[in-house]
């Protein structure tokens, strides 16, 4: 009897929240077009309806398995297509949008891509840019690719990826903002700003995709696509805020993702759609499935056939249903059958139409397909300055022993004539654009050769050698590689991934140097050359014998368009690195996953207990091989004079923290400065330190800067184990630092 009146009353609260999200939907719009919807909504039959649910992929180009099936521009004539997926170009939206407009009601598509890091100007991959830790700049790269994307009839763009990740064998870890939940909400945000502008209806905007929804990047063993298992206070504390972040950015819509969450695949997952994401946080956009994800629930085994994934997926709350096709062939009898309710269909059309009169489709079905207007913004040399200056801000210097870099071609004492440039990666274009990136029949793409011979002057000779391809078995190229670098004054070895080794569907069991790369490594550094490695790729990788032996290091991910002229300008010491890494670079795959605010254990590795018995290997260290918020510089910097307002606090106040940075180096260079806060006892156990604020400031060479931070009740706050957002009175723990490891200041205070 419990139950039942349980259920009965979910029942009833769902329906309760559905008017109340109606009457929302509509405040949205204004008086005029609150009318102009009613008046559709009124007019359309429920097959019209079902197609405005449906997005099909264009056949051009694809980012899933694709379904040839009928024919597409009969059924967007019909009246039975209400997006697409995968159409750029003025042109190309164009045509479509024609035929759209021969349907009986004229209702508009959205046209959907996935614009993950630049449109026409490729920005470095999203984790690249997260290394930059600077946000402005984030933003401005998402608001730079919207610009682009929109002149070219784009309306829609599947971005930002947002989930959280601390695997780096799941290959997708290149789309996200890395490991950290306070990190990723901030760049989840910036990027949300920066893809819708000033508001949807400018002809400059996008709508962003908050995706995966949710907890994708959680994924077991690092598979792609695979189960996810976790405590609903994990859920929420570490997985869905940078969701929630989104949410309050205006993030337009979300996609929910492929896994499974406890059991419950999520695109028919009602707890995370109906209960989370359009009540607690009250989204007023709309839910569009992941590629075929709603039928895949029958794979999954939580359906049995397409018409009970339909049913389920509608219930639970997903809106739209890209390529699957189960709503368009079981939709209508589930509703004449009485198990969907035709009010969840409505608030489903709604949710779609009201986005589509946003952007202001119904005014102008083709303002977005202005092909002067897209010659023009395709070809802003403005875009690709900004992309070379984020490529540069993505770099990490891993490391620099005795000064190897920057390289001083006006130095006398180094006297540099010849440089060697070898590895499979030197001379190439495509893999600097990296995974998830859009293809240009006129791309212009820098390579690091390019890049680096237009710097050097007339009297210094460049080498440059394969040595061997990326995934090699052969070292046939290793005799032309070696007698360069005996050559030269100094080699720079370029090595790592390529392009299509990171992304979706990209997980790896062995994140090492591909081929015969690391052999390649030792052959050159036997000649005794001074090296210089720059390492690209779409995630951590594990290179300890590169990491211990060779003097100078940088982490370059793939920075796209303007690749090698940003890493030009860091090895030749126009600019100094600041980038710091947004994950925890493991020195083996035994120790994966592997994050920095890790919980402790009653036997905590390097603790006062001596004995055998603690949480280690016996095997290898536990710590990283280079841990998350590190990164070099050419430069050096000192931490002093930390100082609290107060030793305590209470609920209601705000602690001010104050210290001096200076620059004690030779050059100018920007520092991330880093706040982390430990809860020293807790009614749940809490992470030995979580990242709560940090800056990122310019100083020249001796300057000091007094660096202020606040901390407040939010920063002190977390999910009890009745899943309540509590800020607890007791000791904190105060940490400021260049890196999680690399902590300079400390002190304590207490929450009263």
């Amino acid at each position: 009897m419990y139950m039942r009146t349980l259920q009965l009353f979910k029942l009833v609260l769902s329906f309760l929240l559905l008017i109340a999200s109606n009457l929302m939907l509509m405040a949205q719009l204004s008086v005029s077009d609150q009318q102009k919807l009613d008046e559709l909504m009124s007019k359309m039959t429920l097959e019209e309806k079902i197609g405005q649910l449906n997005q099909y992929t264009g056949d051009y180009e694809a980012t899933g398995p694709i379904k040839q099936v009928g024919d597409k521009a009969e059924e967007i004539r019909q009246g039975k297509v209400g997006s697409m997926l995968n159409i750029k170009g003025t042109e190309n939206t164009r045509i479509l949008q024609e035929i759209a407009m021969q349907s009986r009601l004229k209702i508009p598509l959205l046209f959907g891509l996935d614009v993950v890091h630049g449109y026409y100007t490729t920005f470095p991959i999203p984790l690249g840019e997260a290394a930059s830790w600077d946000l402005e700049a984030i933003e401005h790269s998402a608001r730079i690719a919207a610009t682009e994307a929109a002149s070219g009839g784009v309306h829609w763009t599947f971005a930002p990826m947002v989930d959280i990740a601390r695997d780096p064998r799941w290959g997708r870890v290149m789309e996200g903002a890395g490991e950290d939940t306070w990190l990723g909400a901030k760049i989840a945000a910036a990027r949300v700003r920066g893809f819708q502008g000033k508001g949807l209806g400018s002809t400059d905007a996008v709508m962003a995709c908050a995706k995966h929804f949710a907890a994708y990047g959680a994924a077991v063993g690092g598979r792609d696509y695979n189960s996810v298992d976790m405590s609903e206070r994990m859920l929420r504390e570490t997985y869905l805020p940078p969701f929630k972040a989104c949410a309050e950015a205006g993030a337009a819509t979300f996609m929910n993702s492929f896994n499974d969450l406890n059991g419950i695949p999520a695109t028919g997952n009602a707890f995370l759609q109906r209960e989370v994401l359009k009540g607690e946080w009250n989204f007023q956009g709309f839910v569009v499935s992941d590629w075929g994800s709603m039928g895949e629930m029958i794979a999954h085994g939580y359906c049995k056939d397409e018409k009970e994934a339909a049913m389920k997926s509608m219930i639970a709350g997903s809106d739209m249903d890209m390529e699957s096709r189960v709503y368009t062939r079981e939709l209508a009898n589930l509703v004449k059958e009485g198990k969907v309710p035709m009010a969840l269909i409505d608030e489903a059309v709604k949710r779609i139409l009201t986005k589509k009169f946003e952007m202001g489709l119904f005014d102008d079905p083709f303002r977005f397909c202005d092909p002067e207007r897209e010659k023009a913004v395709l070809h802003d040399a403005a875009n690709r300055a900004t992309a070379r200056d984020i490529a540069r801000k993505s770099i990490v210097l891993l490391k620099n022993d005795n000064q190897t870099l920057p390289i001083d071609l006006k130095s006398k004492d180094k006297n540099i004539k010849t440089i060697a440039l070898i590895g499979p990666l030197a001379q190439s274009e495509n893999d600097m654009l990296g995974f998830w990136s859009i293809s240009w029949p006129d791309g212009d793409i820098v390579s690091q050769e390019e890049g680096i011979r237009t710097r050097l002057p007339e009297d210094v000779t460049l080498l440059v050698s394969k040595g061997c391809e990326i995934n090699d078995k052969s070292k046939a190229g290793f005799d032309e590689a070696i007698a360069m670098a005996k050559k030269a004054d100094i080699v720079i070895l370029s090595i790592g991934e390529a392009l299509d080794m990171s992304g979706e569907a990209k997980s790896k069991g062995h994140i090492r140097l591909p081929g015969v790369q690391e052999e390649l490594a030792q052959a050159i550094y036997g000649t005794g050359k001074p090296v210089v490695v720059i390492l690209n790729a779409g995630r951590p990788l594990v290179f300890n014998w590169v990491a211990d032996n060779m003097p100078a290091i940088l982490y370059t991910w793939w920075l796209g368009s303007e690749a090698g002229n940003a890493i030009a300008d860091v090895v030749f010491g126009d600019y100094n690195p600041s980038g710091k890494l947004p994950m925890t670079f493991p020195r083996d795959e035994g120790q994966i996953p592997l994050y920095y605010n890790y919980f402790s254990t009653g036997r905590p590795a390097g603790g006062d207990n001596d004995t055998q018995y603690r949480s280690a290997y016996i095997d290898m260290p536990l710590s990283p091989k280079f841990p998350f918020g590190y990164g070099l510089s050419y430069t050096t910097f000192e931490y002093s004079g930390l100082k609290l307002s107060s030793k305590t606090m209470t609920e209601n106040e705000t602690l001010q923290i104050t210290f001096q940075l200076k620059n004690a180096g030779n050059l100018a260079g920007e520092e991330v400065v880093q706040l982390y806060l430990k809860d020293c006892f807790g009614s749940v156990v809490r992470p030995v330190k979580e990242l709560k604020d940090f800056q990122k400031l310019m100083l020249q060479p001796g300057e000091s800067k007094t660096i202020a931070f606040d901390i407040d009740k939010e920063k002190l706050s977390f999910y009890n184990n009745d899943l309540k957002w509590v800020a607890e009175p007791g000791e904190f723990e105060l940490m400021i630092g260049s890196s999680s490891a690399d902590i300079r200041l400390k002190d304590k205070f207490e929450l009263k």
